[in-house]
């Protein structure tokens, strides 16, 4: 079965969190706080239906978990009332932690702030909301990238967006492999410390409804659900419902692709291929994203005293990788701080973030080929079959 871990400590914060919210959604109608060990689908390509009326707020849909059936399943995108005037969503995002998959949930407060660098579309590009703005009291849609009609909704401006494309493939997850290399900026990290208000009842409803659908479930839809998004929450018929035009990509287990036609694989307990066994090596980006490494089996040549050797020679070596990877992270991250005081453009930081991927890939591959080396020269000899030892003749006295 494959790895799901609640994280009813993360739930706890959640709560006291959002204490002022309308309504916090427990773990008993959706996981928000699970670990697991392959990624998300990537995010299908669908139509934003009509917004519905006035101080409506697009939010966009996204793959959650169920413990229960082992799966994904897709919570259509859809138009919300604002909790309050001048509030804005902010959308949940899945993020490698270097274990797992963990879901941080969204929520709505007076600023954006970070949601992993997943473009969403419609507004949330990777960076903040491109969708609309505040004024007065009333929420006034920018019509470039939202579906709204003049004729129901007056409070309308025209924006162009350039940079659309943060995010250019419909990865929908933080980190680890193959995931968005971005962080969150200092404004999007003072975001996260405002006032927040959770999920609302509608909301909540929504999702429960969604998990309660098989046909959103990944493992029925290959990541193209059905109902990619609605006009209201809970509205899963009728008006207003939109299909995905184009499905996402699906991955199996450790963010590895599995078949085309969604297929799982049929040995749902195989372990994440470990180096050495010539399994696709991880495409780690920083240092902080390689888990620990897998304890080596204990030395068994036969010779008590040679497998204490090999035993001190294997700890050795993971004391001295851990603390490489240490020194490499503790680097990646005063880099990473010093971009955010200097306000560097988006070059600058495309920049230190590929060499902070090649540094990673770079020390990884080095540490397996140690590892290998070691394990070869720990090899206890081939024994010779009874058939292939040298035949001698009888003594004669």
């Amino acid at each position: 079965m494959r790895k799901t871990i609640l994280k009813l400590v993360w739930f706890t914060i959640l709560t006291v969190t959002f204490g002022s919210a309308m309504a916090v959604p427990t773990l008993g109608q959706f996981a928000i706080g699970v670990s697991v060990d392959f990624a998300p689908p990537d995010l299908p390509v669908y139509e934003q239906p009509p917004c519905p009326g006035d101080d409506y707020i697009w939010t966009p849909g996204f793959w959650a978990w169920d413990n229960d059936y082992d799966d994904y399943y897709w919570v259509p995108g859809t138009w919300v009332l604002a909790p309050e005037p001048g509030f804005f969503w902010t959308p949940g995002y899945w993020a490698w932690n270097g274990s797992g998959f963990f879901f941080t949930a969204g929520y709505w407060g007076p600023v954006v702030g970070f949601y992993g660098g997943v473009n969403y579309g419609y507004g949330y590009f990777g960076r903040g909301y491109e969708g609309g703005r505040w004024d007065r009291g009333h929420f006034y849609y920018n019509r470039e990238v939202n579906n709204v009609n003049v004729n129901i909704i007056h409070n309308t401006y025209n924006t162009t967006i350039v940079n659309q494309n943060v995010n250019a493939t419909r990865v929908s997850y933080n980190g680890g492999n193959g995931g968005i290399s971005v962080r969150a900026t200092a404004q999007e990290e003072a975001a996260a410390r405002e006032r927040h208000i959770a999920p609302v009842s509608a909301q909540v409803q929504h999702i429960q409804q969604a998990r309660s659908n098989p046909q959103l479930r990944s493992n029925e839809n290959h990541g193209r659900p059905p109902i990619a998004a609605t006009s209201r929450p809970e509205n899963f018929k009728g008006n207003g419902v939109v299909a995905a035009r184009e499905g996402g990509t699906l991955h199996g287990i450790g963010g590895r692709p599995i078949s085309g036609n969604g297929a799982r694989p049929e040995n749902r307990n195989t372990p994440p291929a470990q180096p050495g066994n010539n399994g696709a090596r991880p495409n780690f980006s920083h240092a902080r994203d390689i888990p620990a490494p897998a304890r080596p089996p204990a030395p068994n040549t036969g010779n008590p005293k040679l497998d204490q050797k090999y035993q001190q020679e294997q700890e050795k070596l993971a004391a001295k990788q851990a603390q490489e990877q240490q020194k490499l992270q503790q680097k990646q991250e005063q880099e990473h701080q010093n971009v955010q005081k200097q306000q560097a453009n988006e070059a600058k930081r495309q920049q230190m973030e590929q060499r902070h991927q090649q540094q990673t890939q770079q020390m990884a591959q080095r540490h397996e080929q140690q590892v290998q080396h070691m394990q070869q020269r720990q090899q206890p000899p081939p024994k010779q079959h009874p058939q292939q030892q040298e035949q001698h003749p009888p003594h004669k006295p």
